[in-house]
């Protein structure tokens, strides 16, 4: 009986301190897609993509915040009365939706696995429900998508002219890129 007691409350504790690091590791990862996006526009020079991710993000946290004010809705954990939406998981999702938009899936999916676990993470650790979480990952998405555009390398010319011969009428387009 003694054993059974022991493995019980070294299960109980194990599982708080599981929920514990899960916590904790979404505070510090939900600014990681943000910060990665932030550094590559800063590397690339891409002051285009700095402006639009500096406008979404901005947009993003005003948002949630009025959200949070206006919607007071409990905790899971009784900690407060502001769960709807995630600040953390919408920060996620609008960093890693800023870089797909901007510079392709390359960057895009480890942002969204990380996005993604940051949002399992809140509801792991007892701090939200779903559709706190969802409704985080909405608006942070959403944001993103009003405000970025995909990243052009080189400049792209077309050119449509009008193109006649042998009796014969048409169009012609010519893309550089």
């Amino acid at each position: 009986m003694k054993t059974i007691s022991t493995l019980i409350l070294l299960l109980l504790l194990t599982t708080s301190a599981q929920a514990q690091f899960v916590k904790k590791s979404t505070d510090i990862l939900c600014l990681v897609p943000s910060a990665t996006a932030a550094v590559n526009t800063i590397a690339r020079h891409d002051r285009k993509g700095l402006w639009q991710l500096a406008l979404s993000s901005a947009t993003c946290i005003a948002v949630n915040y009025g959200l949070e004010a206006a919607v007071t809705k409990e905790r899971p954990d009784g900690t407060g009365s502001h769960a709807f939406p995630s600040t953390h998981t919408a920060a996620a999702f609008n960093g890693a939706t800023f870089l797909t938009m901007r510079y392709g899936w390359k960057w895009g999916v480890p942002a969204y696995a990380l996005a993604t676990y940051v949002g399992w993470g809140r509801i792991y650790s007892d701090r939200h429900d779903i559709w706190d979480v969802l409704g985080g990952a909405a608006l942070g998405a959403g944001t993103a998508l009003i405000f970025t555009r995909r990243y052009q390398t080189q400049n792209t010319e077309i050119s449509i002219s009008p193109t006649f011969g042998s009796g014969k009428y048409g169009i012609s387009a010519v893309m550089r890129f």
